[in-house]
């Protein structure tokens, strides 16, 4: 059941150091809202890194351990650790890492760490490159998009790692996709990941106007067009890896419409959006095949 409302409580106070109209900030919000107070940070080299604020200084009123690029998963598991023996099993320890620190950089720890289902949540709020260093390319960023390092005569030819399938292979018992642009959903995830043990990761999109070349004020509504244009599915994977649900009460709306609004992708042609586009149809219908498989197999049927 969808909560009624967004609760009132804020964990996230004034004085961060974002840009405007940052993803990863409005991700940061409502997560916090859904877990509560009785939770620890883990954050490496990130946007957040520096979002937070300035030492001794926190725009957050939850402990933050900062910890290196590739180890949010591995301090993590060890902050858990350690306060269970302490006799804490209340506080939910968080990673929460951007896709750089996920995909790429962070991604054997946090094999490591879901292959021992050890007792965290993981989150990757996701503005497909390596924003916090100057707009680096990421194996999240998508195809067809400008970096820094894929300029436009050199864009991006390979498509965005399917971090959602890597993660379903170690069986963890849930992991699901949200975005900024659905609050109300967001929330949900992060409070039923709450009550769940062992490893949990969630997949945030996060647009970040600055390395997409996108007016502050589109933010959301980007947000938004990557679902309805089903280039980011809203969905849950559940049974340990087994059951996929995938959200499909939407109003579909173009591609074009979501690649063209952004400045990252000014130098492509129609007919590459073309393509694009086929290839995120393909994409959609293999999830929905992925949960037409998963609702067949026995014992799932009446849950």
């Amino acid at each position: 059941m969808r909560p009624a409302k967004i609760p009132t409580e804020e964990l996230m106070t004034s004085g961060h150091l974002a840009c405007q109209g940052c993803g990863a900030t409005q991700a940061m919000r409502f997560a916090l809202k859904a877990l509560g107070p009785k939770t620890a940070l883990v954050i490496p080299a990130c946007c957040w890194s520096v979002i937070d604020g300035p030492f001794p200084h926190s725009s957050l009123k939850v402990p933050i351990f900062h910890t290196a690029f590739e180890a949010a998963a591995s301090t993590a598991s060890g902050l858990k650790a350690g306060l269970e023996m302490r006799g804490d099993t209340e506080t939910v320890v968080m990673a929460w890492a951007g896709d750089g620190g996920t995909f790429d950089i962070g991604i054997q720890a946090l094999s490591g760490a879901a292959e021992r289902n050890e007792d965290m949540i993981y989150c990757c709020y996701d503005n497909e490159a390596y924003m916090n260093t100057g707009i680096q390319r990421s194996s999240a960023t998508p195809a067809g998009a400008w970096t820094t390092t894929t300029p436009i005569k050199h864009y991006k030819k390979r498509p965005k790692k399917k971090i959602i399938d890597i993660m379903a292979a170690h069986s963890i018992p849930y992991i699901a996709t949200a975005s900024v642009a659905y609050p109300l959903d967001l929330i949900e995830k992060f409070k039923k990941a709450r009550e769940i043990k062992g490893t949990r990761f969630i997949h945030v999109f996060a647009p970040c106007p600055t390395g997409w070349k996108l007016a502050p004020e589109l933010s959301v509504s980007m947000a938004r067009q990557a679902v309805t244009s089903k280039i980011f599915p809203l969905m849950e994977v559940t049974d340990n890896g087994r059951r996929w649900s995938v959200w499909k009460d939407f109003e579909p709306t173009p591609l074009q419409d979501y690649i063209k609004a952004q400045g990252r992708f000014r130098h492509l042609t129609d007919e590459e959006i073309e393509g694009i586009g086929r290839e995120t149809e393909r994409n959609w219908q293999e999830l929905l095949m992925k949960e037409r498989i998963s609702l067949e197999l026995p014992g799932l049927e009446s849950e």
